[in-house]
């Protein structure tokens, strides 16, 4: 009773929000006419609305805060004010397939950004991002659930385009991912995002760039708004070059530093120094397309060696020519495990930074000690629709290690025990753009658990995610 109360509660403030979006969205709907105005970007920091200069272009109602001109004659020198506003509803039958006492779950996720873009000139940027996360009904809430009213994000960026190549940095609190964010990710699926206060530097050169950063990953708490820290317990420093080849494809490679105090995994304590090295192939060609990635992973956890890896590929074809231009994709994914428990050596992967949403929202699939392959077919209805259907199997590289659930959580009592087969889940997801400013998304995951997850207390599992998403 207490949980339908709870799900009741949640579907009401959802279906508030969905009608103030709307309404939010039929005063800015007339913009969509307006070829030449600024898109809206997953990573506000990235957009500019100089174009607004012409005020031709300002139609919207909200477009008197979006540019701000700050010196007559100067397009490129203005602020611009915005808003980030995602609702996600929730139900899971239960995390981490009901093992260790958690129960079915219906809650109502929410996300609130508020930024300010201040461009002093072409070459200066200071941007500032405040966020206020809430997790409403849930009954187990952690840091990347929910995040009282914080500083997400707040730096200072030069850009310098030359003759010869761009030079850009940035400094202060800030976000960054890589490809298609396996590993490193500003984690946009869960609730609270991932932030990193850093030091960043890029060049690039024709077909060349090359990018390096130090930075120390925030850390987020519970307690009271403005209260997220880093410091030089957890630490994170890349470098990176990148390279267009045969056209426009990438091919790419970075070495990263991780650092952490006090880790723990089931099979090592202490401060845990990783090297890790990372390759990375993606592209397009007639109708294919692919992106293939691999990283090994060296160091220490205490007194314990590491040798780990991790690996992933994603390839498909899409029928541009047929109806509803269908692709069907397959993916194929695998992380070591810890074979020997005991010895000297861990071989448990660590995702570093993954982005909560490679696999499915439903948080069932770790990138550790993992076999994955996922089929799927995706079809677009309408220009703005995009409907996918997925099957994934699942093992576990070793059966000496758990199975680990999103991150990198291992699973009770699986360690050791049973067979590989970990179980098989179907996955249908639904995106849908109703206009510049807003849209929408539905997800539903069924998971098949194996035997090894059944002996230890595991039961088949459900999820379903409702999620609208406003930008202003």
């Amino acid at each position: 009773m207490l949980a339908t109360s709870r799900m009741a509660r949640a579907l009401t403030t959802t279906t508030a929000t969905a009608a103030l979006l709307a309404v939010l969205c039929a005063t800015s709907a007339r913009a969509e006419d307006a070829a030449a105005r600024p898109a809206i970007r997953s990573n506000r920091w990235q957009e500019d609305w100089s174009a607004l200069a012409n005020p031709a272009l300002r139609t919207a109602l909200f477009d008197p805060i979006k540019y701000i001109p700050l010196q007559q004659g100067a397009p490129q020198s203005y602020v611009s004010f915005g808003m980030t506003l995602r609702e996600r509803f929730e139900s899971l039958d239960a995390a981490g397939f009901g093992i260790g006492g958690t129960k079915p779950d219906q809650h109502l996720l929410q996300r609130l950004q508020i930024h300010a873009d201040a461009h002093l000139n072409e070459n200066w940027q200071l941007f500032v991002q405040l966020e206020d996360d809430r997790a409403f009904g849930k009954a187990s809430v952690t840091s990347v659930d929910q995040d009282p009213l914080d500083l997400r994000l707040a730096f200072l960026a030069y850009v310098n385009p030359t003759e010869k190549g761009t030079f850009k940095a940035r400094v202060g609190r800030q976000d960054f991912d890589f490809d298609l964010q396996r590993f490193v990710s500003s984690r946009d699926g869960p609730n609270v995002r991932q932030s990193f206060d850093a030091l960043w530097a890029d060049w690039e050169s024709g077909p060349w760039r090359f990018i390096g950063f130090v930075s120390q990953p925030v850390q987020y708490k519970l307690v009271r708004p403005f209260d997220d820290t880093s410091n030089g317990q957890f630490q994170f420093h890349t470098l990176r070059v990148e390279r267009q080849v045969l056209g426009t494809n990438e091919l790419s490679s970075y070495y990263s530093y991780y650092q952490r105090d006090n880790a723990r995994f089931l099979d090592a304590a202490g401060n845990e120094q990783r090297h890790v090295l990372d390759i990375r192939f993606a592209g397009k060609l007639a109708g294919f397309d692919w992106d293939l990635e691999a990283m090994g992973q060296a160091g220490s956890v205490g007194a314990k060696q590491i040798r780990a890896w991790g690996a992933g590929a994603r390839a498909g074809y899409t029928f541009a020519d047929v109806g509803w231009q269908p692709r069907v994709g397959l993916q194929l994914d695998g992380a070591s495990g810890d074979r020997h428990p005991g010895d000297s050596r861990i071989e448990t992967f660590n995702p570093l930074f993954p982005n909560g949403y490679y696999f499915s929202l439903a948080g069932f699939t770790g990138y550790t000690n993992l076999i994955h392959l996922k089929p799927s077919l995706t079809v677009k209805p309408a220009a703005d629709l995009s409907v996918m259907a997925a099957i994934g199997l699942q093992w576990r590289a070793t059966t000496a290690d758990a199975v680990y659930v999103q991150p990198n959580v291992a699973v009770a009592g699986t360690a050791g025990q049973g067979s590989p087969w970990s179980g098989v889940y179907a996955q249908l997801r639904a995106d849908y753009r109703f206009n510049a400013n807003l849209t929408g998304a539905v997800e539903a995951v069924h998971y098949e658990i194996g035997d090894t997850l059944r002996r230890a207390g595991g039961h088949d599992s459900d999820y379903i995610g409702i999620e609208l998403k406003y930008a202003l």
